[in-house]
């Protein structure tokens, strides 16, 4: 009979036996997990915090509201799980692991064919005095989750440090529960390993209109508290804002030290290294989930981006492997989605300025678009950055945000990423259209087709931050309105430099406008500023340009 015992009880290990039983009935699994939780949905945590889950057990539920406790791994799927039980060694010789009860103390060893390394991530914990006062808290576990609402009565004011994936989703999950929230982020932007600067100053500005405070930019020194323990304040260099309670997400490390310890080869993100088939160094031992490190399928290089989603894939992957298949995982493209005040938000591929700094000759374009047809109640507003090699034309990455259906866009990205597509190969998908989903020609087919444009030199831009700039500096140019006056009255960049020509006038009065400036032309979403900018280049303006993702676009503030 053969042996199979993974090492971690979470996400990517449970997912492990359960493939491996439905192919292995006559197997013995067992799973060893410290926690006294397992298969728990982590991801569901924020919403918890938040209110929209109310049971804490439906954290741990299967679909038909079973618990999914060590009792229903043996009833359901045949597989032995030992909770609060650490594993300490790895004998690769015997091929035993050392495990401890972390209740009785008591040791033993397991013995196995094939061993399953799921051992995950833990919090980083940055050198900040003050991280022992009460009310300060981490949300990556569901004890975690669970304290903070315990805690939360008295609360009116908290400080997320951290501005990444859970830092967000923290955010939003307090600011449900009515308290204030500043969130402070070392970069200079929210959602750095998510999102590019230019869609990020978007989704802050948008974001601070609901009341989010942020202090991009600064760190934070201390926390302070009162006589009794409670924090009551976090330090920056910027300044000291008032808490009562503070939530660290500042991103996970990998759990590779029983790894390390067991001789198994560590890669160079610092988690656990594996072959295609999930194999570390040792053929018998797989590591699957938030410890080891993947191949990023557009740049070729080894990555380390901890996601539920890749965690349960290749737990599917070396349940096949350990049963004696020979199934393969390829790869990651870092596909990451998130819902934050009623902003959808995702990417997937290279950012930007990951692609320059890897050597691509990068062109970019960025989309302000609705999500179905205008006349179709409920449609609302997408911003969609792709980014393409100029040489191959192929596709490099995209990022969308948006209160409309980014998610469907980056999904349709990634396919087309999976598998080599060029910008002209995502133009030609045959994708689905009905008012109640899409446009006649689809946001991602649009946003394709404004790449094209530039390459084929029938568009000219400029990005949101080149045109402040040249406000700032006090350039000579024309900017050139053309929305109707309705539109422009109700919110536009006041400015000695704006000119309003609707694009139904344009034709008509063109000579008013001269001929011996630079002109960047306007609009809401970017179309008739494109169209204008055409216009006039038909008819013999030498520089003129347009506001890349219109005024939907522009993180500034207008008038």
């Amino acid at each position: 009979m053969s042996k199979i015992v993974i090492i971690g009880g979470v996400a990517a290990g449970p997912k492990v036996a359960a493939r491996a039983r439905r192919l292995m009935p006559d197997a013995e699994i067992t799973i060893i997990e410290r926690g006294r939780l397992i298969s728990y949905a982590g991801c569901g945590m924020p919403f918890y915090v938040g209110g929209q889950i109310k049971d804490f057990d439906q954290l741990f539920s299967t679909s038909y509201g079973v618990i999914r406790d060590e009792h229903y791994f043996m009833n359901e799927k045949g597989v032995k799980v030992l909770t609060r039980t650490e594993a300490r060694a790895i004998d690769r010789q015997k091929k035993e692991v050392t495990v401890t009860n972390l209740d009785t103390g008591e040791t033993c060893t397991i013995p196995y064919d094939k061993l399953v390394l799921a051992t995950g991530s833990s919090p980083v914990v940055p050198p900040i005095p003050g991280l022992d006062l009460k009310g300060v808290h981490r949300l990556n576990h569901p004890d975690d989750a669970r304290q903070i609402v315990e805690q939360l009565e008295g609360v009116s004011e908290a400080v997320i440090v951290g501005a990444g994936l859970i830092g967000m989703e923290a955010m939003e999950a307090l600011l449900k529960r009515k308290i204030f929230v500043s969130v402070v982020e070392l970069k200079e932007q929210i959602l750095p390993g998510v999102l590019d600067p230019d869609l990020a100053a978007v989704l802050a500005y948008r974001l601070e209109e609901e009341g989010v405070e942020f202090h991009l930019g600064k760190k934070v020194l201390r926390l302070e508290g009162d006589e009794e323990g409670h924090v009551t304040g976090v330090v920056t260099d910027g300044g000291t804002l008032d808490a009562q309670m503070v939530i660290v997400a500042v991103g996970v490390r990998p759990n590779v030290e029983l790894a390390r310890a067991a001789g198994l080869t560590i890669g160079e993100t610092g988690a656990i290294a594996v072959n295609e088939y999930l194999q570390t160094s040792d053929p018998d031992i797989y590591a699957v989930g938030d410890c080891v490190e993947n191949l990023h399928l557009v740049s070729g290089r080894k990555v380390y981006i901890p996601l539920a989603s890749t965690a349960n894939r290749q737990g599917r992957v070396a349940g096949d492997n350990v049963a004696g298949r020979k199934s393969k995982f390829k790869g990651v493209l870092g596909t990451a989605v998130l819902k934050v005040l009623g902003w959808n938000v995702g990417r997937t591929g290279l950012g930007e300025q990951q692609a320059r700094d890897l050597g691509y000759d990068v062109i970019t374009a960025i989309n302000a678009t609705h999500d179905r047809t205008h006349y179709y109640p409920g449609h609302d507003n997408l911003l969609i950055k792709l980014v393409v090699d100029k040489k191959s034309r192929k596709l490099l990455g995209a990022q969308a945000i948006g209160g409309g259906d980014a998610i469907k866009r980056i999904d349709v990205v990634a396919t087309a990423l999976h598998f080599g597509a060029t910008v002209d190969d995502l133009f030609d998908v045959d994708l689905g259209y009905a008012p109640p989903f899409s446009t006649p020609i689809d946001a991602s087919h649009h946003t394709a087709n404004i790449v094209r444009n530039k390459l084929d030199g029938l568009a000219r831009t400029i990005t949101a931050r080149e045109l402040k700039e040249k406000l700032d500096r006090g350039d000579d140019f024309i900017l050139l309105d053309v929305r109707t006056p309705e539109q422009f009255n109700y919110r536009h960049i006041e400015d000695d430099r704006v000119m309003l020509v609707t694009l139904g006038d344009l034709r008509r009065r063109i000579d008013e406008i001269p001929r011996d400036k630079e002109i960047v032309t306007l609009c809401a979403l970017g179309v008739r500023a494109y169209e204008a900018m055409r216009t006039l280049s038909g008819a013999g303006f030498k520089d003129v340009k347009f506001l890349e993702g219109g005024l939907q676009g522009w993180p500034y503030e207008l008038e």
